[in-house]
């Protein structure tokens, strides 16, 4: 444990999280009312959030910080910076490599920050009493509007936290405590007159300053939507495998960012810009080996590959269509779907229409019909 100067219960936290290689530890109490869930019940009710279903299915728990826990008081916000040591934007410009997002790059960010929350959260107990509970992401618990009250940074244009500190670059975790804590100044918005997250996206994700809608954005398209990546984004897709950095990179509180200390959110070198021709020929068991630890894991080798078929279509590379070709057998309809649009943009004219009169499926399966037809 670090020792501090100070007996007030929130130095000595703040220190015990420094110790434990937390880089922000800010405190922010749960008393006020809480003006973020009317905007989530506006989200859901447009249907930006997609696919995906536990938005909506867990929107009372998400009301309030008290909905999770009627005891609790105060909250303690920590982050962990997770900053690139390398430009995260320069490998869209190679199209034979893939961009996977960089909070990807390394180990499992939830595994290491709740082991982290886990240890500060019993070292608070043991010194001060009172109950605790840990919160990393997956709970229902929105922690980015926690995290602006506490100071810790604004949510800027794209939606993201943003910390003057480290820039666009922060793993937030969160202590719910019976503690009375407390609170850090809330941070304000700094963004000025800046809208370079909004113009930089690849897919116009943002109807408006402060709104996102999933069902345009290519990390929800490429991690969470299960099927067909609509067709009207794939060429938009460029070379992003796994999420997309851009209106995170393009910030300008960037300049304040730094690398990350905790090297196990370093970047594995194997997937900084690594080859498409290498990551199409996964088959289910070298997925999993090569994304050991990895977030990347979630979402299983059909979507993966799927991902890295839109990237060859985009490439222009026709040495990767045997590639593609390659993968009009495979057992994911999926996989083969994705395979034909990759093959009706690499093959010439005369080569794709041979294919198709040669392999149109049966009307049985009726989503890879419908990628040789409307290709």
């Amino acid at each position: 444990m670090t020792t501090s100067t100070s007996d007030r219960p929130e130095d000595l936290i703040r220190a015990e999280a420094a110790a434990l290689g937390f880089d922000l530890c800010r405190f922010t109490d749960i008393d006020e009312a809480w003006p973020a869930a009317a905007r989530l019940a506006e989200y859901v009710d447009a249907g930006r959030h997609g696919d995906m279903a536990w938005m909506a299915e867990t929107l009372e728990r998400r009301s309030h910080p008290r909905a999770m826990w009627a005891d609790a008081r105060s909250a303690v916000l920590l982050g962990v910076n997770y900053g690139p040591a390398h430009d995260p934007l320069e490998v869209l410009g190679q199209p034979d490599r893939a961009a996977i997002s960089v909070y990807a790059q390394g180990d499992d960010y939830h595994d290491l920050i709740k082991k982290k929350l886990k240890r500060l959260a019993s070292w608070m107990q043991q010194r001060f009493g009172g109950e605790v509970k840990v919160f990393v992401d997956t709970a229902p618990l929105m922690e980015k509007p926690l995290a602006e009250r506490a100071g810790v940074g604004w949510q800027g244009r794209h939606t993201n936290l943003v910390s003057r500190e480290f820039g666009s670059w922060l793993f937030l975790g969160s202590v719910l405590t019976t503690l009375e804590l407390g609170p850090d100044a809330p941070e304000p918005v700094h963004c000025g007159s800046c809208q370079a997250c909004l113009e930089v996206c690849p897919t116009d994700a943002f109807p408006a300053p402060f709104q996102l809608d999933a069902r345009r954005c290519i990390s929800y398209l490429t991690i969470e939507l299960k099927g067909p990546i609509p067709r009207e984004f794939r060429a938009a897709l460029g070379n992003r495998i796994y999420g997309c950095d851009d209106c995170l990179a393009v910030c300008p509180w960037n300049k304040f960012a730094q690398a990350s200390r905790e090297q196990k959110l370093a970047a594995r070198e194997h997937l900084v810009a690594p080859s498409l021709a290498e990551l199409v020929r996964l088959d289910d068991a070298a997925f999993r080996a090569l994304f050991t630890k990895s977030p990347v894991k979630r979402i299983g080798r059909d979507r993966f590959v799927r991902n890295v078929l839109y990237a060859i279509g985009n490439s222009g590379d026709a040495a990767l269509a045997h590639e593609a070709a390659r993968l009009l057998d495979d057992p994911s309809p999926l996989v083969r779907g994705a395979a034909v649009w990759a093959l009706s943009h690499l093959l010439p004219a005369a080569d794709f229409e041979a294919a198709r009169s040669a392999r149109l499926p049966t009307e049985a399966e009726v989503d890879v019909r419908e990628e040789w037809l409307a290709a």
